[in-house]
């Protein structure tokens, strides 16, 4: 089985395939900090309820069929509060789907 060669990160240091750099572990653990809680960006109690409201109304992904286990905003809402609530917004994705396909479309 072949192997992949290292690589060299964006600091210059040389890292094995498949690892990440001291650098990068660093950034990724301050943003973490930074980020606000889930409830703080809104996705506390009553969310919950409207995504298991939407979700029983609508079980089955946008994309694929196979049953729905996120709540998607179609468009981001990026803090915006009336697009957050807008059902006509929302669309059920099941897992796989809303991790890969959708978060690539909006890169």
């Amino acid at each position: 089985m072949p192997m992949r060669p290292p690589r060299i990160c964006g600091c210059g240091r040389k890292v094995a395939a498949g690892v990440l750099c001291a650098c990068q572990i660093l950034r990724k653990a301050e943003a973490a900090r930074r980020r606000p809680t889930a409830s703080d960006r809104g996705y506390g109690t009553a969310w919950q309820k409207a995504r298991s409201g939407f979700l029983a109304s609508h079980p089955n992904c946008a994309m694929c069929g196979k049953p729905a286990t996120v709540v998607d905003h179609i468009n981001p809402h990026r803090g915006d509060k009336a697009l957050f609530w807008d059902k006509s917004n929302w669309q059920p994705l099941c897992t796989h789907h809303h991790n890969s396909t959708k978060q690539a479309q909006e890169r």
